[in-house]
């Protein structure tokens, strides 16, 4: 295993500045995950890692060792691509095992990692087939196989479960996770799926424009966004963002909308706010932070709000419920059965301790 360090990078594909500067460190053992979306330099970061390009500056240290000038087989690095990459005329057996066979290991070693490898990943059964004969799933399956025999030091994966279907995603999602907690060695992945960054990380890395937006720990980042941008790309339904302006007085706080209405805050985020009267502000509240009012009295910083379900999409354990909040639509994740029909009015608790405040000028994160 080992770790790896950024330091300063850039890659320019002629006027284009793909990767601006980056500084970052995954730790030995390490699940981190580079998200963002299309056209944000997470998959040209990994190719720079992988030796796949030649950084135009900076420096790349795997284990200690700096590796600018390494070809890419002399990193010792597995790399699990989404294509799947396997040779349409050897067998899963042939296909996991290549990589060793070229580096000239010896046979029983080969057939002994092959067989770990198949037995860990559930394929076992398979290894006699063309990768014609195999499913999605399984062909990423034997192409995760062919990366773990290699006892590499380090595993990049570039959006290896872009190509399957929903319910293939999710449990491969799961087969990864149990991957690493098996063999901890150290991992960089790149998706531009939030769910898949979520559920994977140890850590994420946001990307945007070629530049880390923000890293952290999952929750970190979903609970406590840096910018707008943070806030409104992580999250399923995304974050609600409803304009408004801060009035403030005698240590109390309140968001005014532009349509009507005003939703007091908590006296901790009116701390955080004194001197801001008047300023304009985008109040984001996660559909998660909405429920159903359920007539008693409501603890400190949730405030009761009566809307109309202006529209209603079940999903069998929740109802996402669009009303409208400020003068504009936003979602509220519901219990399955908190609303029944369009058009209902109905009760809610909106939970003032987790929004964001957001300067729409700078698009950072105020509160």
């Amino acid at each position: 295993m080992a770790d790896v360090k950024l330091s300063g990078v850039h890659k320019y594909y002629g006027n284009v500045h793909a990767v601006r500067g980056v500084d970052l460190t995954v730790a030995d053992g390490e699940f981190a995950v580079l998200v963002g979306p299309s056209g944000c330099g997470k998959s040209t970061l990994l190719r720079t890692i992988a030796g796949l390009e030649d950084p135009d500056g900076g420096a790349i240290t795997i284990g200690g060792a700096v590796v600018n000038d390494l070809r890419p087989r002399e990193r010792n690095i597995a790399m699990v691509f989404q294509n799947y990459a396997l040779y349409p005329y050897l067998t899963v057996n042939e296909n996991i095992a290549f990589g060793l066979r070229a580096r000239k290991a010896p046979e029983i070693e080969i057939r002994k990692r092959v067989s770990e490898a198949a037995d860990m990943l559930g394929i076992g059964n398979l290894l006699q087939r063309y990768p014609r004969q195999l499913s999605g799933g399984q062909r990423q399956r034997v192409a995760i196989g062919r990366a773990i025999v290699r006892k590499a030091d380090l595993f990049l994966f570039d959006e290896p479960l872009s190509n399957l279907d929903a319910q293939l995603r999710d449990e491969m999602r799961t087969e990864i996770k149990r991957l690493h907690h098996e063999i901890t060695t150290t991992m960089i992945y790149v998706t531009h799926d939030q769910v898949e960054a979520m559920t994977l990380a140890d850590r994420i890395v946001l990307l945007r424009d070629g530049k880390i937006e923000q890293q952290g720990a999952p929750l970190e980042l979903f609970e406590q966004p840096r910018t707008g941008f943070v806030a409104g790309f992580l999250g399923s339904p995304s974050i609600n963002l409803v304009p408004a302006t801060l009035k403030t007085s005698g240590g109390c706080a309140a968001v005014v909308f532009q349509s009507g209405g005003a939703l007091t805050l908590p006296s901790a985020r009116a701390k955080l706010l004194t001197g801001a009267d008047g300023q304009e502000v985008l109040v984001g509240i996660r559909p998660q932070h909405f429920s159903r009012a359920g007539g008693g009295p409501l603890r400190d910083g949730v405030v009761s709000y009566s809307a109309v379900a202006d529209l209603i999409q079940p999903t069998g354990t929740r109802t996402f419920t669009t009303i409208k909040i400020g003068g504009v639509d936003a979602v509220a994740e519901l219990q399955a059965h908190d609303v029944s029909s369009h058009g209902e009015r109905i009760d809610l608790a909106i939970d003032l301790n987790r929004v964001v405040l957001i300067d729409p000028a700078s698009g950072l994160v105020i509160a």
